[in-house]
C-alpha cells in the first residue's frame, strides 16, 4: 500500500439525499483503511453510511444547496474537525452539484481545503448535457445524435426525425426539484409523452434534450474511471464493462468488471487532455455496432458510485490517488486486477428481477478475481445490514403507495397540488444559456 499523509483528513460530501449512494460508503472505506480520518457529510447522522467503522464523524449538510451557503458550512467543518486553522483538510466531492459548487468557491475554500484545480466552466462544458454535446462534436467524439428543442412543437418534430422512441434528459439535472417524479434521464416512446415532459420544462430548472436512442444489448455498455494529477496525468485511469444497470439498459453500473477496452481508454484520454481536466472522473459509453464507435453519453466530474471497481493489487484507487497527489505524496505506478468485478447489491437484484436472463461474455484469459461488493465487507458488516432494513423500508413504502393509487378511485383522490420549486442551484445558472447544439439515470430509484 501506498505511504498516506495520515494528518490531513478528508471530508466526503454529498448533497444528493440519497442514503442508498454506495460511492459514499466506498470513498468512507477507501480512505478509512488507509489510516485517514474520514468526515461525511451526508443526508443525516442515520445514513447506512454513518455506521461504517471506517468512518470518524458523520453530519447532515446544509438544507440548501447553494455554493455560498455550503462553502460556509464546509469552513465550519474544517474548524470543528481539524488540529488547528492552518491545518489542511481535503475535500472530496461526490454528486455533480457539490463539485460545481466547490469548483466555484475554490479561491475562498483553498487556503483550507486541497481541491484540484478545477474551474466552474471547466466543469459545465461535460456535467452540463447540452455542453457536453457541443464538446463532443468540437473535439470530433462520437456522441448520440441531440436536439435541443424550443417548443413542444418543435420538440415533438425533432423526436419524431430522431426516430422514436428518443432519450429525453434534463441539460442540468443537479437543478430538478425533488419529489417532483422528474427523472434526470428517460426514454420516450410517443409523441405525447415528449408534449408532456417538455411542458415540465419551467418546473425542471433547465432545458430538455432529446437524443437518438442507441441500441442497448450484451457488452455495449462501457465506462472509463481515474483520477487525472496536478501535472496532468491519469495514472489510475481504467475502463469496466458494465454488466447489469438499473434501471436496465439507462441506469447506473449495478454489476461491472474490469476490461481492457483500447477504444474508450483512447477516446477518454483525448479527451481529457483536451479539457485540461484535473482531478477525479466517471465518463460512460456505449457502442454503435452499426459503426464500431463508442459514444460517450455522460461525462460525471467526481467518482462514479462503482469507483472501487478499479482498485489495483496495491489498494490504490481513484480517490486515495486524489489523496496522494495533493497532499504532494506520489502516485504509484498501478498494478491492474483486470478480471475484478463491483456489485451493488441492492441495484443487481433489481436488475436481476427485471432481466433474468441477461448474459455476457466471458472473461478471456481464464483470469477471475475477487468481487467489490457495494455494500458487504466483513470488516464492515453494519452499513449493510442499515443499508438493507432502510431498502425494505423503502420497497414497502412504494408498494403501499403504488396499491393506494391503484384502488382508490379516480373521482375521490386528492387533487393535484402545485408543482415544487426547483431545488436552489449552486449559483450555476449565472453562466452562460446551454449550446443550442447538444444514458445514465444518476439518481435511479426502483
Amino acid at each position: 500500500m501506498p505511504s498516506f499523509d495520515t494528518r490531513v483528513p478528508a471530508v466526503l460530501v454529498r448533497v444528493d439525499r440519497n442514503p442508498f449512494h454506495h460511492g459514499t460508503l466506498g470513498a468512507v472505506r477507501s480512505l478509512g483503511r488507509a489510516g485517514i480520518p474520514v468526515h461525511a457529510v451526508v443526508e443525516s447522522r442515520t445514513s447506512p453510511v454513518a455506521r461504517s467503522r471506517h468512518i470518524t464523524s458523520a453530519r447532515p449538510g446544509p438544507v440548501a444547496a447553494a455554493s455560498a451557503e455550503l462553502a460556509d458550512f464546509l469552513l465550519r467543518v474544517g474548524d470543528e474537525v481539524s488540529e488547528g486553522p492552518s491545518s489542511p483538510l481535503l475535500a472530496v466531492p461526490l454528486d455533480d452539484v457539490t463539485a460545481l459548487a466547490l469548483a466555484r468557491r475554490r479561491a475562498e475554500l483553498a487556503p483550507r481545503f486541497l481541491l484540484p484545480e478545477q474551474t466552474e466552466a471547466q466543469l459545465l462544458r461535460v456535467a452540463d448535457k447540452a455542453a457536453l454535446a457541443e464538446t463532443c462534436a468540437a473535439l470530433g467524439l462520437p456522441h448520440p445524435r441531440t436536439a435541443l428543442p424550443t417548443g413542444a412543437d418543435e420538440a415533438a418534430a425533432m423526436a419524431w426525425a430522431l426516430g422514436l422512441p428518443v432519450v429525453a434528459k434534463w441539460s442540468r439535472p443537479w437543478l430538478l426539484p425533488a419529489g417532483a417524479g422528474l427523472r434526470s434521464t428517460s426514454i420516450v416512446r410517443s409523441l405525447a409523452e415528449v408534449r408532456e415532459l417538455y411542458a415540465r420544462s419551467p418546473e425542471a430548472g433547465s432545458r430538455l434534450l432529446l437524443q437518438e436512442l442507441l441500441p442497448e444489448g450484451r457488452d455495449l455498455d462501457w465506462f472509463f474511471q481515474g483520477y487525472v494529477d496536478s501535472a496532468g496525468r491519469c495514472p489510475t485511469g481504467a475502463t469496466g464493462r458494465k454488466e447489469r444497470s438499473w434501471p436496465t439498459g439507462a441506469g447506473l453500473t449495478a454489476a461491472g468488471r474490469w476490461t481492457v477496452n483500447p477504444a474508450v481508454d483512447r477516446a477518454a484520454r483525448t479527451l481529457l487532455d483536451a479539457l485540461g481536466y484535473r482531478g477525479v472522473c466517471d465518463l460512460d459509453f456505449r457502442l454503435d455496432r452499426t459503426t464500431g464507435a463508442y459514444h460517450l453519453l455522460d461525462f460525471n466530474p467526481r467518482p462514479g458510485a462503482q469507483f472501487r471497481l478499479f482498485t489495483d493489487q496495491d489498494g490504490l484507487d481513484a480517490v486515495r490517488a486524489l489523496h496522494l497527489d495533493l497532499t504532494g505524496r506520489p502516485v504509484p505506478p498501478p498494478s491492474p486486477a483486470y478480471g475484478r468485478r463491483f456489485v451493488a447489491e441492492n441495484y443487481a437484484l433489481l436488475s436481476l428481477l427485471a432481466a433474468p436472463r441477461r448474459r455476457y461474455a466471458a472473461e478471456t484469459g481464464g483470469v477471475r478475481r475477487r468481487t467489490e461488493w457495494a455494500w458487504c465487507a466483513a470488516d464492515d458488516p453494519l452499513p449493510a445490514l442499515a443499508m438493507g432494513r432502510a431498502w425494505l423500508v423503502h420497497l414497502l413504502r412504494k408498494s403501499l403507495t403504488a396499491l393506494r393509487r391503484r384502488w382508490t378511485p379516480a373521482g375521490t383522490r386528492p387533487a393535484a397540488t402545485a408543482p415544487p420549486a426547483p431545488r436552489t442551484a449552486p449559483d450555476t445558472t449565472s453562466t452562460a444559456t446551454p449550446p443550442t447544439a447538444a444514458r445514465k439515470d444518476t439518481r435511479p430509484r426502483p
